[in-house]
């Protein structure tokens, strides 16, 4: 019996030992200060430069082939000239609302041959393949002189069989379901179209019914990492960007491109700096911090060192949803452009 308890004893001492060798090494293998997720790269590279045990004593070998492809993202083609930008938008029974929407986007005056077109149709139930194709064919016609620099569809259906009707897929119950089904189809969207050259992802609901021309340049202009113009969210018990605007048309033109910071956003429109999607920010399709989809987006972007924004006094009109009497009950509102006036009752506010 002593000689099991000395066994077990030396047993544990040589446990303890090597539990402190190991990690005495692993310290050695990985030198510096524990980081937050995506610290700047000048935090990264003063870290980088501390004393390191490492040392890797081999030349660089060069290989030159006509097989690889040499990405130098530091120094990519969107640093010269105008910024590629590339405009997203998910579709699910969406054909009634192409023809607005492809109408809008050859309105748009940002230069057509730096801006890409990508669209994921899944879980469809009417012609919203078809018809995407016909306007996509007229859109990108060679005598078109507004066509797109390129056009890309996505077919994936993820069995998404929520109604399209109104108070189903916007009652409170089948919200959990349906933005994390959402988050999953932006994802593999994003995924299949961003590449290299993008500096900006615009994302787009097919379902606007009017904005100004000039809405890229002016939400790139800003400059932020995550930015967008108004609209309604559910009610979450926050100060809402719809209700940050100034109600005289002259003070709202006057700070048409005033800045909130903001904690949650929708989708209607979202203008994001690319290097955030690469950073791997995107839409979770389950709980993050207890939200899902652009909420979970900007949750998670804002966790990761990002700032989001929204613009109270620039608006972007989204299609009525006939959920309730308007955004604003019933009150009249000018668009940002002052030369119409709409009353919101049967309106949506973008």
């Amino acid at each position: 019996m002593p000689t099991r308890r000395l066994y077990y004893l030396l047993l544990f001492i040589v446990t303890i030992l090597l539990w402190r060798w190991t990690d005495g090494w692993h310290r050695f293998l990985c030198s510096g200060p524990v980081s937050p997720p995506l610290a700047s790269r000048r935090n990264q590279e003063a870290l980088l430069s501390q004393p390191s045990g490492l040392h890797n004593p081999h030349t660089p070998l060069v290989v030159e082939s006509p097989t690889i492809e040499y990405l130098d993202l530091d120094n990519a083609s969107f640093t010269r000239g105008e910024d590629r930008v590339l405009i997203l938008t998910p579709l699910r029974d969406a054909a009634p609302h192409l023809g607005t929407h492809f109408r809008l986007l050859s309105e748009l005056t940002y230069p057509h041959q730096s801006t890409d077109l990508a669209f994921l149709v899944g879980d469809s139930k009417d012609d919203t393949l078809r018809v995407l194709r016909d306007e996509i064919k007229r859109l990108q016609a060679p005598s078109n002189p507004s066509r797109f620099r390129s056009t890309m569809i996505v077919e994936k259906d993820l069995g998404d069989d929520l109604s399209q009707a109104v108070e189903e897929r916007h009652s409170l119950t089948a919200q959990a379901s349906r933005r994390k089904g959402i988050g999953r189809a932006r994802n593999y969207l994003l995924y299949a179209a961003l590449n290299s050259e993008h500096k900006w992802v615009y994302w787009r609901d097919v379902d606007i019914v009017e904005n100004p021309a000039t809405v890229i340049e002016d939400l790139i202009k800003h400059g932020r990492d995550i930015i967008v113009p108004r609209y309604k969210e559910y009610r979450t018990h926050r100060s809402y960007l719809n209700w940050m605007a100034y109600e005289n048309r002259k003070k709202r033109q006057k700070y048409l491109h005033k800045e909130v910071p903001l904690d949650g956003i929708g989708g209607v429109n979202i203008m994001v700096r690319a290097e955030v999607h690469r950073s791997g920010i995107n839409f979770p399709c389950y709980a993050f911090e207890n939200q899902a989809d652009t909420e979970g987006f900007a949750a998670m972007a804002k966790r990761a060192g990002y700032e989001v924004w929204g613009l109270p006094n620039y608006v972007v009109w989204h299609v009525d949803t006939e959920e309730k009497e308007g955004n604003l009950k019933g009150k009249k509102e000018e668009n940002v452009k002052g030369k119409k006036q709409y009353n919101l009752k049967g309106r949506k506010g973008g």
